[in-house]
């Protein structure tokens, strides 16, 4: 009788396998690191973006309640990298007579650096509609 050889078996994984399985893994890996990282920037874009509008908004709001409504331009910064720019221009009308009431145009803008960007900036504007007199004292 003649002797056997030990039959040899694959139990386990080659050095190219591993390999390729380590490669997958690290592109996985990358491209779920790329989407956190924008999901990241994505929120920090949008909590600068509302706080930019709540700024905007409450000098709206100080139109006519502590900034008189007249034809002006003004600006100022409000700190934490937000410049404002609050511009009131009289609406024409066809009116022939001198109105003793005005309809001013009232823009607030808010600009402020765009952290992606050291050059570039972002802003956002709120535009409404107040009345004055027509020799700009508010009502």
């Amino acid at each position: 009788m003649a002797a056997r050889l030990p039959e040899m078996r694959d139990d386990g994984f080659t050095l190219i396998e591993v390999l390729v399985a380590f490669v997958i893994t690290m592109l996985a890996l990358g491209l779920v690191y790329e989407g956190v990282t924008s999901g990241l920037q994505a929120t920090r874009v949008s909590v600068r973006m509302q706080e930019a509008i709540s700024r905007a908004q409450s000098h709206l709001a100080a139109v006519g309640h502590g900034m008189q409504v007249m034809t002006t331009t003004q600006n100022g910064d409000d700190g934490s990298g937000f410049h404002w720019r609050v511009n009131m221009t009289p609406v024409e009308t066809s009116s022939g007579s001198t109105p003793t009431m005005t309809l001013y145009r009232v823009e607030v803008s808010i600009s402020w650096p765009d952290a992606n960007s050291e050059k570039s900036m972002r802003d956002v504007t709120l535009t409404t509609y107040r009345l004055g007199t027509a020799t700009g004292a508010s009502r």
